[in-house]
């Protein structure tokens, strides 16, 4: 399925960096370097089916254009660090070309292999059991720096990658523009399907009915971690600007535009948020709409004392979900101990 038009203007980075850009922009920028219309082709295909990191590689080109091209960057990262689990998942540390460092993740499973993207250098969210909010936030991602990870992490495994979710470093829906052109990109340049692209989001004002309203069929996730306002903002200190009656709102408005369900996602903390009470409580907040909850019992953190609750209290969680005919399940978060797992990406090595 391919992404349709999007409503109102969105701008379009100048090129270079040339990844990100579409068959169309490319070829319209091999034409203002005095070639045919047709090398925007040939350069779209050594760019995102060939990993090509240097335009002087490509073969097809003359050589005297891909000298007088040579300093034109094509936008890949260097891989600075790396680290694999015993799941197979692998962690990378990428360096920008302005030497910031993301992370993304590399998770493969049987017949497929999905990547967790970042969409920022940090986070300015802050919330409390996360480690990459204790680093603070430097800045937004641009198409490229997003669409750069799935093919780095594609080169690494030598296998297409199937899925990818907008769950790394960063507040997905803070650089929405980017955002968007990135999953246009995925889509339509690397051939991902729509329904296999996730963006995840704490919940930014607004910014949910405005991803709405490019009737788009990816997965919407929603960190929501508390069934009430009070807990929430204990959680996630930015929830104060933004009331979960709101947040929900807002759900249930995408819901009614996009046809989709919205997935919410629900770390669990040991005696903090993970009671048969409060598990009745987020029943009755999520009834009325289509919605999904997605249970991740915690990953530890250094900076934080939060504790993982044991199988029985995830269950009887679970359970009260279930009686309430809510959908749920539970997520197990694969790269634990590589420091790989939701919540523990940094902007460093440990």
């Amino acid at each position: 399925m391919s992404i349709s038009q999007t409503p109102g203007p969105l701008k379009t980075p100048l090129l270079p960096p040339l990844l990100g850009a579409s068959v169309d922009e490319l070829t319209t920028w091999v034409q203002q370097q005095g070639q045919p219309g047709y090398r925007g082709k040939q350069l779209h295909n050594w760019i995102y089916h060939q990993g090509v990191r240097k335009i002087g590689d490509i073969s097809v080109f003359p050589k005297t254009w891909r000298e007088q091209v040579a300093d034109v960057s094509i936008g890949r990262s260097s891989v600075d660090y790396q680290s694999l689990a015993t799941d197979g998942t692998v962690k990378y540390l990428l360096q920008l070309a302005d030497g910031e460092i993301i992370e993304t993740v590399g998770i493969p499973s049987d017949n497929r292999l999905t990547v967790c993207v970042s969409t920022q250098v940090g986070c300015p969210m802050a919330c409390d059991f996360c480690a990459t909010g204790k680093g603070g936030f430097k800045r937004n991602l641009n198409r490229g720096e997003i669409v750069d990870q799935v093919l780095t992490v594609q080169e690494n495994f030598q296998q297409r990658v199937s899925h990818v979710v907008f769950m790394g470093m960063g507040e997905p829906l803070l650089n929405t523009e980017n955002v968007i052109l990135a999953l246009k990109c995925l889509n339509q340049d690397l051939g991902i399907g729509q329904r296999s692209l996730t963006v995840s989001t704490v919940g930014i004002p607004d910014r949910i009915r405005q991803l709405a309203q490019h009737h788009l069929q990816v997965t919407l996730a929603v960190s929501l971690h508390a069934p009430n306002q009070t807990l929430r903002e204990q959680i996630i200190p930015s929830a104060k600007t933004y009331p979960i009656e709101q947040l929900l709102a807002e759900c249930r408005e995408y819901v009614q535009i996009t046809g989709r369900r919205v997935t919410f996602e629900y770390i669990l903390l040991a005696g903090v948020n993970d009671l048969p009470e409060q598990a009745l409580e987020l029943s009755q907040q999520l009834r009325g709409f289509q919605n999904h909850v997605n249970l991740i019992p915690y990953n530890p953190i250094q900076e934080a004392d939060y504790q993982r609750p044991n199988r029985d209290r995830i269950n009887a969680f679970v359970n009260v979900l279930q009686k309430q005919k809510i959908a749920v399940s539970i997520r197990y978060s694969r790269g634990l101990e590589a420091d790989a797992a939701c919540g523990q990406l940094r902007r460093g090595k440990k």
